[in-house]
C-alpha cells in the first residue's frame, strides 16, 4: 500500500515537474546597442528641454492667455511620447532666435532701403 502510494506521488510530482516546463518561457539576454541607450538619454534630456520652456514667464503668460494653466502644460508635456517630444524639440531648435531675421525680412528690409534712397 505504502508502495503503491509513494509510486502516485511520484508519478504526479514528475508530471508537474515536466508540465512546469512547457509553461515557462525561457529567459532572452542580448546586448543593448550604445544607440538604444542614447536615446533614451537624448528623449528625457529633449523632454526637460520642453519642460524648461513651458515653464518661461513669457510662455506660461502666452498659455494662460489661450486658456491653458501652466500646470497643466507641464502634465500634457510628460503624457507626450519620446517622438512627439523629439519632433516638438526638433521645431523649438529650428525656431530663430530673438533678433534674428529671416531671409524673407532681410530682403524687405533691403527692398526698403532702395526705395528711400531712390526717393531722396
Amino acid at each position: 500500500m505504502i508502495y503503491r502510494i509513494r509510486q502516485f506521488l511520484n508519478f504526479v510530482l514528475a508530471a508537474s515537474l515536466l508540465g512546469s516546463t512547457l509553461w515557462i518561457t525561457p529567459a532572452a539576454a542580448r546586448m543593448i546597442g550604445t544607440d538604444n541607450v542614447a536615446a533614451g538619454a537624448q528623449a528625457s534630456s529633449e523632454r526637460e528641454r520642453v519642460k524648461a520652456l513651458v515653464a518661461r514667464p513669457e510662455v506660461a503668460k502666452q498659455l494662460q492667455a489661450l486658456g491653458v494653466p501652466p500646470q497643466s502644460a507641464q502634465s500634457r508635456v510628460d503624457a507626450m511620447t519620446d517622438a512627439e517630444v523629439r519632433t516638438l524639440a526638433g521645431r523649438i531648435d529650428a525656431l530663430p532666435a530673438a533678433g534674428a531675421f529671416t531671409d524673407w525680412q532681410w530682403a524687405m528690409i533691403i527692398i526698403g532701403i532702395i526705395i528711400i534712397v531712390l526717393l531722396i
